[in-house]
């Protein structure tokens, strides 16, 4: 079975996790129940695929979990390009976006890799 904590991908999503913690602490307060869970939800939702698929015992499930956690990373960028729109953050404050985007290429990159062995 695979270490998920060894990976860097999981790494940055677990810090990517915490900067989205962080970043929606100013939100409006009526927005905690629907941008903000949904937000939350997603950047959670990619270390979280990243290490169940860890946990499974074929390459085919792990290539599996990694397409989800790509797409979790996808979602949590639209969310927070909306938020940018709606004003609730500002560009400067978004460093994470760049470090989102690195981490969707990154699992992208391994989905390819686990591809290419097959």
């Amino acid at each position: 079975m695979r270490n998920y904590k060894n990976y860097l991908v999981w790494k940055k999503g677990h810090q990517l996790t915490l900067d989205i913690y962080q970043l929606t602490n100013n939100f409006p307060k009526e927005k905690l129940f629907n941008l903000v869970s949904q937000m939350k939800r997603a950047a959670s939702s990619i270390p979280t695929n990243i290490a169940e698929g860890c946990g499974r015992n074929s390459e085919k499930d792990f290539t599996r979990f990694l397409y989800i956690a790509f797409g979790s990373a996808n979602e949590l960028e639209y969310q927070i390009l909306l938020s940018i729109d709606l004003n609730f953050i500002t560009t400067e404050k978004v460093i994470t976006s760049r470090g989102n985007q690195k981490n969707a290429q990154c699992i992208n990159t391994k989905n390819k890799k686990l591809k290419a062995k097959r």
